[in-house]
């Protein structure tokens, strides 16, 4: 037995659909794709505003990118934040209907003020700074086991420096000299400030 649908329901349904896409039509939207300093560019929450009231919010997905969509056509302010990064914001953006503004170069740095600095010294067994010495670190688990993790070379005046996040941490920095024992120190992180250390080394005379 057939069943009929009535032809006003049928109607009803292309209004309806008709309705949204035109609605759809009407509004526009805002995408970009962030760049971070250091970290992943995922998680960024990105705030839309219109003077200081927020009206539509976002995240970036794992490669940086977002999509805000259903904008009524006007300016905007857009506000972008993730923790451990300096805040990024833009003004006057123009939202048009039926289109999708693109923001490109958005790059966030680090937030000096939220993260922690490991800066040391490296000197030789005359206590004369050593530079081009190989630095190593390497963060050591509850567990007890040692990740390296980084590494860099003292600059000219024997000095190098690590931007870490706050979290409570213990880390081992190590100097390899060539030609010489490395010698090693290990500090605890618990919080953003800057922490100092100094190594001595003992060179090999030639």
């Amino acid at each position: 037995m057939k069943k009929y649908v009535p032809l006003t329901f049928v109607l009803l349904i292309l209004f309806s659909a008709g309705s949204v896409f035109a609605q759809d039509r009407s509004t526009g939207g805002i995408k970009g794709k962030v760049a971070v300093e250091t970290g992943t560019p995922g998680g960024v929450s990105v705030i839309v505003r219109q003077g200081e009231r927020e009206v539509a919010r976002g995240v970036t997905n794992k490669n940086g990118e977002f999509v805000v969509s259903r904008l009524a056509p006007g300016r905007y302010g857009v506000t972008l934040r993730k923790p451990g990064l300096s805040v990024g914001t833009i003004e006057d953006l123009e939202v048009k209907a039926g289109k999708t503004r693109s923001l490109d170069r958005l790059r966030l740095s680090i937030d000096e003020g939220s993260i922690a600095f490991i800066r040391g010294s490296v000197f030789n067994q005359d206590d004369r700074s050593v530079p081009n010495i190989r630095i190593e670190l390497a963060k050591i688990d509850q567990d007890g086991a040692v990740r390296k993790i980084d590494g860099r070379v003292t600059n000219e005046i024997g000095a190098f420096v690590f931007r870490l996040t706050p979290d409570a941490a213990k880390y081992r920095i190590t100097a390899k000299p060539n030609g010489s024992d490395p010698v090693s120190k290990d500090i605890e992180i618990d919080g953003a400030a800057v922490y100092r250390i100094a190594l001595s080394i003992k060179l090999s005379v030639k």
